[in-house]
């Protein structure tokens, strides 16, 4: 039995899913729907239920309704951390920034009680799509993006390390790949990291997230610091059913892995209604390869 894409037909940018010790799963979406996050619920994947803002509140250095691209990790205590792009203080002008909310159960609600962000490049055009990491041996990072099309200078994707907690930045950021292929345009960013047969994968999207131009591309290394390497061409793009698809997050169910990503109806890219619908598609991993299913509207199988 098969389900039909999109799996969320309303606008839920930057889909982030993770699973819950009692067998459910979250989605966490960039703010909508009157939410900072859009916080929706599932016991297979396929169906979801709205569910209260995880995040109902922003800590005093910044201002809600402007947060995007959340990702949600347990820590190393047990807790549950979101990290997610808002504005950053005043006295650093109009960029964004990072910041760090916990929660003691997935669907929150999650609060930062921080007093600056996590991570803000002020020179850089401000930081954006936090990624949590963490590897086979433990140790844990984040990945990020700096936002220099907003200031006209190149974008990196960066990791740094973050201690046993998942709370606070280790050590030096290290820059891994920037804008540099014909079909990226401008920019590079929201990293999503998976690991298969000691490869590590950097799933990455790149152009104009409101044209049908925006794809997601993949870079491969043998550490989580790379270096990485860029496969040439987009790994996801549009097709006749779904535009501009990107920002992706996979998920393992079983022994399938699925991606979750959000794309526009290819009539309405740039949208307000629906905006960006979010989808499921099989992605299969080895050592030397990454294949993803392009986007179908009817797909064969179920994830559970």
């Amino acid at each position: 039995m098969g389900f039909t894409n999109p799996v969320i037909d309303s606008n839920v940018p930057d889909p982030m899913i993770i699973a819950d010790d009692d067998g459910s799963w979250w989605v966490f979406a960039t703010n909508g729907n009157g939410a900072n996050i859009q916080t929706l619920r599932s016991r297979d994947l396929v169906t979801w239920d709205q569910m209260p803002d995880s995040l109902p509140s922003v800590p005093d250095w910044t201002t809600g309704g402007d947060v995007w691209a959340p990702e949600v990790a347990r820590g190393g205590d047990g807790r549950w951390l979101m990290y997610y792009t808002t504005p950053a203080p005043a006295d650093r002008g109009d960029i964004q920034s990072i910041g760090l909310a916990v929660a003691t159960s997935p669907g929150g609600p999650y609060v930062d009680s921080s007093d600056e962000p996590l991570v803000c490049e002020t020179d850089d055009g401000g930081s954006i799509d936090a990624h949590p990491y963490t590897a086979p041996d433990g140790k844990r990072y984040l990945y990020w993006k700096n936002d220099g099309n907003r200031v006209g200078v190149d974008t990196w994707i960066s990791v740094q390390e973050l201690d046993a907690s998942g709370t606070r930045l280790v050590g030096k950021p290290t820059k891994l790949i920037k804008q540099d292929q014909q079909w990226e345009g401008s920019l590079v960013e929201a990293p999503f990291v998976v690991e298969a047969s000691g490869t590590y994968w950097l799933f990455y999207s790149a152009n104009a997230y409101d044209s049908a131009d925006y794809a997601v591309g993949v870079a491969r290394a043998t550490r989580p610091t790379g270096p990485f390497t860029k496969l040439p061409d987009p790994v996801l793009m549009s097709n006749d059913v779904a535009a501009g698809p990107g920002h992706c997050a996979l998920v393992t169910v079983g022994d399938r892995t699925w991606m979750a990503f959000h794309a526009w109806p290819p009539d309405a890219v740039g949208s307000t209604i629906p905006g960006r619908t979010m989808w499921l598609t099989e992605v299969r991993l080895g050592a030397d390869e990454v294949v993803v299913t392009p986007p179908t509207t009817q797909y064969p199988s179920r994830p559970l």
